[in-house]
């Protein structure tokens, strides 16, 4: 049976079969980012943070679009952006809303499509894989408005996309398509139907090792910045955690037998 909840009438969450749906639920705002929606989106990921029962997170957006950035309307003057306190992340509320999905220890996949624009493509870059609809609209939007992109984008492309591509997205403020993304590796990979594709997805990610899929995060998310001692030591800590341990056996004896683990969340 599913498991439904609501966030403040912008996000909906649903649990079932181990995989939280996620979704962005302001269509007639092409989910555009007002000061509810931050907080909406914080409530939901700090909801997913501690349960062992989700194993796969999937994100997208209600309506025409992933997310068309921020409300510029309500957030004239800054209003709902005024606080800078700091979670244990080291990120403020309109970071936590895209870093949030790459610190979960679950992997996260976006299913994009129709706009992904300014806030809305920093929150697209927080998850694990994005899968996008070929014809989405992306663009880096804040400097058009005369800002900065300020939603953790810069600590999240540091290895997704060359320098010199980025500063010319950044300076420009410029839109590109899905296609141009896939190519300087903003998006994992196109599908018209990205939420079925991701669905698809997260159910065989979900069928895996829990716990040796969120040691592999760790390490994956370890590995952009951490020094090569650091990373051989986290390898071998995270190994010492699962080998001959219950998760390992089951997978060895469900290989070996043919059929489908059975693994305990």
């Amino acid at each position: 049976m599913a498991e439904i909840d609501s966030f403040a009438d912008r996000v909906t969450l649903t649990i079932a079969d181990r995989i939280a749906d996620v979704r962005l639920a302001r269509p007639d705002k092409m989910n555009a980012i007002d000061p509810a929606m931050f907080t909406a989106i914080g409530a939901a990921i700090d909801s997913l943070a501690s349960r062992r029962d989700v194993r796969c997170v999937v994100l997208s957006g209600e309506g025409r679009g992933f997310c068309a950035g921020l409300d510029m309307a309500s957030m004239a003057g800054g209003s709902g952006l005024s606080s800078i306190e700091r979670n244990d992340q080291g990120a403020i509320l309109p970071q936590h809303v895209a870093w949030g999905w790459r610190m979960l220890p679950m992997p996260v996949i976006a299913a994009v499509h129709g706009v992904a624009f300014g806030g809305g493509f920093q929150i697209m870059s927080g998850a694990d894989i994005r899968i996008a609809q070929p014809g989405t609209r992306c663009a880096i939007r804040e400097v058009h408005w005369g800002l900065v992109p300020d939603m953790a984008g810069f600590a999240l492309w540091r290895g997704l996309v060359r320098d010199d591509v980025l500063r010319e997205l950044v300076y420009t403020a410029r839109e590109f398509d899905a296609a141009e993304a896939l190519g300087h590796g903003f998006v994992t990979r196109l599908a018209d139907e990205p939420r079925a594709a991701a669905m698809d997805l997260a159910r065989a990610i979900a069928s895996r090792s829990p716990r040796a899929i969120r040691g592999a995060k760790r390490l994956l998310n370890l590995a952009p910045g951490g020094g090569p001692r650091e990373i051989l030591e986290a390898e071998t800590a995270e190994q010492l955690r699962l080998i001959g341990k219950p998760d390992m056996m089951e997978a060895v004896a469900a290989n070996m037998a043919g059929r489908a683990p059975a693994f305990d969340d």
